[in-house]
């Protein structure tokens, strides 16, 4: 069974900023697409942003547009998500998922509070 051990959140100020880290047991080249998602109470689970393994590519959702940067490294076969210019509706649990053909997997989720 393949595992996604997540790392990095926690409480920030607004303003601040947090690394995010996904490291995966799955081998990369297994993988097509690596994303980051975000759930808060009451809310359907909000796509963050993806990364595409073949080309490259990003794709991220409006709220975080020029705040949010997602990367790999491939030797480490490990995912970030660089948060900068935090708001409070950050707040939220964040999970890592990574899809190959026939199957998705999924971190344990870690949440991320952003207050003063």
């Amino acid at each position: 069974q393949v595992q996604l051990v997540e790392s990095g959140g926690g409480l920030v100020q607004p303003g601040g900023s947090l690394r995010l880290s996904c490291a995966a047991s799955v081998s990369r080249f297994r993988i097509t697409l690596m994303s980051w998602l975000r759930q808060t109470p009451g809310r359907s689970r909000e796509l963050v942003a993806s990364l595409v393994v073949s080309s490259g590519g990003h794709n991220y959702g409006d709220s975080v547009k020029g705040r949010f940067t997602i990367s790999r490294d491939g030797p480490e076969n490990t995912l970030y998500l660089q948060m900068n210019s935090l708001k409070p509706e950050d707040k939220a649990v964040y999970y890592c998922k990574l899809s190959t053909q026939t199957r998705e997997y999924w971190g344990q989720g870690i949440p991320v509070t952003v207050s003063s």
